[in-house]
């Protein structure tokens, strides 16, 4: 991922088909460093190709793709009133407690 994100980076610079020695040293300017296989051949796999048009191909499988949370909902229980004419009382939601950075064991802003 984040060979591809480097190379991402490297055309929003403004250039349009960056080589793997400046995805290199996008990564090499955040201390990060890219496996060499993985480097040629994500290299390889975007040689001449359009990264707007492989972006929109792209989104259109992406399109397809199920995106879960749609699939069947719960069944009905067989402890439901008959009649259904009283309003169902509504169970109070448990408060989220805040954790602190001392809980945690470590401090997000160090």
């Amino acid at each position: 991922m984040r060979i591809i994100a480097a190379y991402l980076l490297a055309v929003l610079g403004g250039n349009n088909n960056p080589d793997a020695k400046a995805v290199e040293a996008i990564l090499a300017s955040v201390g990060a460093k890219a496996d060499a296989a993985e480097l040629k051949k994500v290299m390889s796999e975007l040689a001449g190709k359009d990264l707007d048009d492989l972006i929109a191909k792209g989104s259109e499988k992406l399109a397809a793709v199920p995106g879960g949370g749609a699939g069947a909902g719960a069944a009905a229980g067989g402890d439901a009133p008959a009649g259904g004419d009283a309003p169902a009382e509504a169970a109070p939601e448990p408060e989220a407690e805040e954790e602190s950075e001392e809980e945690m064991g470590f401090s997000l802003f160090d």
